[in-house]
């Protein structure tokens, strides 16, 4: 049996008290590729904030190796989030910098490391999402797809057991959000990374995901879970059924 990475227990997600998914409740396994989704506007990124600790929940817990994000505060929640790396859609890198800087800057800020060491960690950090060729380039000068992986290295920085991508593959086209996924697998069997990924790319998602969560605004919680190539195939749950095969609702 698999140890549990992450436990989601009645988490209320939302902001000011007013819960935008209620009562969600999920595990997630060491190792495992596991997938947020659901239609725009339903939450999905809410949720991811909430697990991450970027915003208090109503209520509920996010308990990461054995620790509740939402109730560590201080040194321990500073440990705790040096376990987890996070990728958000657009980035995020700092444009003055170049992308070996910004690669270097994790390790600056939460590590003793010599400049030599912290370099040569980013490079090898920089190398495992293929930009070997790119170290000195700023983000501006760096395609979509090329943001997105020096995005992945910069949260790989600190050696985190868990990465957390919030619309990896949104502005891509289909060759290189391809070539994303076939990072993420690869980076997910070399490294044994945990993967928790917001998307409503369905190519993805098929060829990535080992379990996935569909929340849905207007139940406000988790109309579907399981292995997606199952649930494409499940015409029990007509909605999961539709949003997989891209059929209009009727």
């Amino acid at each position: 049996m698999k140890e549990t990475a992450i436990q989601v227990k009645n988490l209320y997600a939302g902001y000011n008290n007013q819960a935008i998914m209620e009562d969600l409740c999920f595990d997630i396994q060491k190792g495992e590729i596991f997938v947020i989704l659901g239609g725009s506007g339903c939450g999905k990124s809410t949720v991811l904030k909430h697990m991450i600790g970027l915003v208090p929940p109503v209520s509920g817990k996010v308990i990461i190796h054995g620790r509740d994000m939402v109730t560590a505060g201080g040194k321990a929640k500073n440990r705790l989030l040096q376990k987890i790396g996070v990728a958000f859609q657009n980035g995020a890198l700092f444009g003055s910098m170049t992308v070996l800087e910004n690669v270097m800057l994790p390790l600056k800020e939460y590590t003793d490391l010599p400049q030599d060491a912290i370099e040569t960690i980013a490079r090898v950090k920089l190398g495992l999402v293929g930009l070997e060729q790119g170290l000195f380039l700023l983000p501006d000068e760096l395609s979509g797809g090329m943001r997105k992986r020096a995005a992945i290295a910069r949260a790989m920085a600190l050696d985190p057991s868990i990465l957390f991508l919030d619309e990896p593959s949104a502005g891509l086209d289909p060759l290189t959000s391809a070539g994303l996924d076939r990072l993420i697998l690869d980076l997910a069997a070399s490294l044994g990374i945990t993967f928790v990924i917001v998307t409503h790319e369905l190519e993805s998602i098929i060829t990535i995901a080992d379990r996935t969560i569909m929340l849905e605004k207007k139940t406000k919680g988790i109309i579907a879970q399981g292995p997606p190539r199952e649930l494409k195939q499940d015409k029990s749950n007509p909605y999961a059924y539709n949003f997989f095969n891209r059929n209009p609702e009727i």
